[in-house]
């Protein structure tokens, strides 16, 4: 039996499939970082999800840790290295929360096209601005996804039911792979170049933002952008200053560089959806990463290791 500690809250049906397995948990949910690093001395195991930093001196805490999971994509927060000099195992969920986000990059697309936010917004306040938010359609426009994985690909199956014209950006994927999604490769270059809207599904690309001043410079004028992907991804102030001078006719924006982003200039940036990143806050999502990890880590204890 192995002790896992539960650092943030994950699905009822992850902690069953632990318990099931004869594992004990000490569930440190929104206890301060002072707990945590008390309850890791004796931890075989520890969960998180996105906002606890596994920085060097909380994996130091544990000294029986074998094995650190996060119920999500990526590994952003925990520090792989320090991880791999104490030989323990990082995993993650990759798989559980790909529908949710490319259906929240659906989601903010269609509330930027078709303006609805302010549409709300309106018909509360009692201005009824109907006349002002004509949108567009995404019939037609051409999708430029940067980043070909398992959620590029999901958000090009829904864009094909809106029959937009979908393009594709990812140095490990082949033209063959792509057009098997009914999806053409092109350089980045050409991407931002030719692109009526592009969206972000890559991982943290370290310190320099892979969209800023140059790259929209790069793009047409009137795109939109859809970032449900890594905050660090886009340089905010370049954007928030595209957006306010017509460069860009819009972004959908579910991740910010700091969160909750404070003083951001998308705040206050024009023709902007923001959301509280929400790519897998779904039911169904939130189940389904939970369980992968969950038996990802129940196995490790039960497979024999050398």
């Amino acid at each position: 039996m192995a002790r896992i500690v539960v650092a943030e809250a994950i699905a009822a049906a992850g902690l069953s499939a632990l318990k099931a397995a004869g594992h004990e948990i000490a569930d440190l949910t929104g206890k301060p970082r002072e707990e945590l690093l008390s309850a890791l001395i004796e931890a075989d195991a520890l969960i998180v999800r996105s906002q606890v930093q596994v920085d060097a001196a909380l994996i130091a805490a544990g000294p029986e840790l074998k094995i650190i999971g996060r119920a999500g994509v990526g590994i952003d927060n925990i520090d792989a290295a320090a991880a791999e000099r104490a030989n323990i195992r990082v995993v993650n969920a990759p798989n559980g929360n790909t529908i949710a986000a490319a259906e929240q990059t659906f989601a903010l697309l269609l509330a930027v096209a078709r303006h609805v936010p302010r549409g709300d917004a309106s018909v509360r306040s009692g201005a009824w601005i109907r006349g002002e938010l004509k949108g567009f359609e995404l019939r037609g426009k051409r999708l430029g996804i940067i980043g070909f994985g398992r959620i590029g690909q999901a958000v090009a199956k829904r864009a094909a039911a809106f029959e937009m014209d979908v393009v594709a950006s990812d140095p490990v994927v082949t033209a063959q792979q792509a057009a098997a999604f009914g999806v053409k490769l092109q350089t980045l270059d050409q991407l931002l170049a030719e692109s009526d809207i592009i969206s972000l599904h890559v991982p943290a690309l370290g310190d320099v933002p892979m969209i800023g001043a140059v790259e929209i410079a790069k793009m047409k004028r009137g795109a939109v952008l859809l970032n449900v992907a890594r905050g660090s991804l886009v340089d905010e102030v370049a954007l928030a200053a595209a957006l306010a001078s017509g460069a860009l006719g819009g972004a959908g924006i579910d991740v910010f560089a700091s969160e909750p982003p404070a003083g951001s200039p998308l705040l206050t940036a024009p023709h902007t959806v923001l959301a509280p990143h929400l790519g897998a806050q779904t039911v169904d999502a939130q189940i389904a990463v939970a369980v992968e990890v969950a038996e990802q880590i129940v196995n490790f204890f039960t497979a024999p290791r050398a």
